[in-house]
């Protein structure tokens, strides 16, 4: 059980950096605006859309929303980090190690 407790772990660990990294090269795409029409463009922002797109709602809102700065990949990666990636970890402990 200790093995299959720190594969998931770190299978977890490596798909919450790729969510991160894809979001932070969202963000800098954005900044450089290289072209929607680019296959790779299309790829990054059809991977990140359903993650930041419930962020985006929240956002328009609140106060801070509808202003020229978009701060739902902010509030992603506060979120992945903070919340989901350790809600994560411990469900694979609660469910490699049931009796601990």
């Amino acid at each position: 059980m200790g093995q299959l407790n720190w594969v998931l772990r770190v299978s977890l660990g490596y798909f919450f950096n790729v969510v991160e990294l894809l979001i932070i090269i969202r963000i800098i795409l954005s900044w450089i605006s290289p072209g929607v029409g680019s296959p790779i463009t299309r790829a990054i922002y059809g991977i990140t859309e359903p993650i930041l797109s419930p962020f985006r709602r929240l956002m328009e809102r609140s106060a801070f929303g509808g202003g020229m700065i978009d701060f739902s990949p902010v509030l992603a990666l506060l979120f992945i980090r903070f919340l989901a990636q350790p809600m994560a970890y411990y469900l694979v402990n609660l469910l490699t190690n049931p009796w601990r």
